[in-house]
């Protein structure tokens, strides 16, 4: 689309969606009210920005399923993410919410890459969280072949990835790591195996760690973004042919970012929290959704030839950013030092000491090299950073590996022993 039509269409669909969020009631409708909004015409897409937002406390407050924009019996699956305190974020889906996610997945693996001739090797796990059956839905909805493993059994993951030939990775990114490790302990070099694409999203990962896949698994690695409250994987995805940036799916969502703080507009090429407003999903509609997740915009036109908006890789979580000794850091940086070092495995924890005045220690392997490799890293922390991490380096296996699940990159050290061996 031409930025002029795409305009005129996401106009069109933000006042319906106002329109139904008015009539809906409910705490959405009444902040727009009490903005002064009454009525879908009365807003543009300029001006957005003035225009309310919601977050997930909103989610937590109503819990259950309290913001649902449909009579309950509409709703015919709930997907949901972890929560503080034991509870879960729950969004519910109608039926045209589900083809809708299934057509925007479609639409996302064949940007990555994906036709109805692959075989789609799906390692997310399947269940509440919305990564397995998004993906698995989507393939089917393009009429790939899915093999639908979820996460964990390594070693059956292994035998199907040589036995099936699939072309097609998706999973999280640490997890792609481990099975290219496992598939070198086994003896399978990455040129036994018919990848051609990973997929792989769920968490933050750097382009350091795109480097680490793809020389494990011999495929080319791009990212993939979506969240549960806002429809689920499919929002943006990177294409095969440019893997610079993820396209955000414009025509069903606006996205905007703003300072963290403030709530400003951020402006074009500077990082901010990405703000969503689902265009056009039915049983939970969400206007200005303020994500958590730190990242760019940019409308640089595209080797693909796309016109969508473009967010750069998640650089991290507004709640995740660490603050050692008045200085942020995000845990991004971090993996970003220590996987551009060939020396080290790329394995790591982050460890926020506060058991006196904070203190950052970062665990992880070292694969090859000799001494002096420990006070190096963290001269290179310390230059990146602006604040001095203590660096363990720890024998292979030291740092648990996750096969199920988003890994755990940051843990806290209030009192008693060391929540990991080796950091003494």
């Amino acid at each position: 689309m031409s930025h002029d039509e795409r305009a005129a269409l996401q106009t069109d669909l933000l006042r319906r969606l106002v329109d139904r969020l008015l009539e809906a009631g409910g705490e959405q409708a009444g902040r727009l009210r009490a903005g002064g909004v009454t009525s879908g015409r009365d807003v543009e897409l300029d001006s957005l920005p003035r225009l309310p937002t919601t977050g997930k406390q909103d989610l937590w407050s109503s819990y259950p399923l309290g913001m649902l924009a449909v009579p309950r019996e509409e709703v015919v699956a709930i997907h949901g993410s972890s929560g503080t305190g034991g509870r879960p974020t729950l969004v519910g889906y109608t039926r045209a919410d589900l083809a809708l996610w299934a057509r925007l997945c479609a639409r996302s693996l064949v940007c990555a890459g994906a036709s109805p001739s692959s075989v789609i090797h799906n390692a997310y796990g399947y269940g509440l969280f919305t990564g397995g059956l998004g993906i698995h839905q989507g393939a089917v909805e393009l009429g790939a072949t899915v093999v639908p493993l979820s996460g964990g059994m390594t070693s059956r993951q292994l035998r199907l990835l040589v036995d099936l030939e699939p072309d097609v990775l998706t999973c999280t990114p640490t997890y792609a790591v481990r099975l290219g490790e496992a598939a070198m302990e086994a003896g399978i070099e990455p040129g036994r195996l018919r990848l051609k694409v990973g997929i792989f999203g769920a968490e933050p990962w750097s382009e350091a760690l795109r480097t680490q896949i793809e020389e494990l698994l011999g495929l080319k690695a791009l990212d993939i973004y979506g969240l549960s409250e806002i429809l689920g994987p499919g929002v943006a995805v990177e294409c095969v042919e440019a893997g610079a940036g993820l396209h955000v799916q414009e025509d069903h969502f606006l996205v905007e970012t703003v300072d963290p703080e403030s709530g400003e507009p951020a402006g074009e090429n500077r990082p901010g929290e990405l703000v969503f407003t689902t265009l056009t999903k039915e049983a939970l509609p969400l206007l200005r959704y303020r994500t958590g997740d730190i990242a760019t915009l940019s409308r640089e036109p595209c080797v693909c030839g796309r016109t969508l908006v473009r967010m750069s890789k998640v650089l991290g979580r507004r709640d995740d950013m660490l603050v050692v000794r008045g200085v942020n850091v995000y845990p991004s940086e971090v993996e970003q030092e220590l996987l551009s070092d060939p020396r080290l495995a790329p394995h790591y924890v982050i460890v926020m000491d506060r058991r006196g005045p904070t203190r950052l220690i970062v665990a992880c392997e070292q694969v090859s090299g000799g001494d002096g490799v420990q006070a190096e890293v963290e001269g290179a922390l310390a230059d990146r950073l602006g604040v001095r991490a203590d660096v363990r380096v720890l024998p292979a296996g030291a740092v648990p590996r996750t096969e199920v699940g988003k890994a755990v990159r940051v843990l806290t050290w209030s009192e008693g022993a060391p929540p990991l061996a080796g950091l003494g």
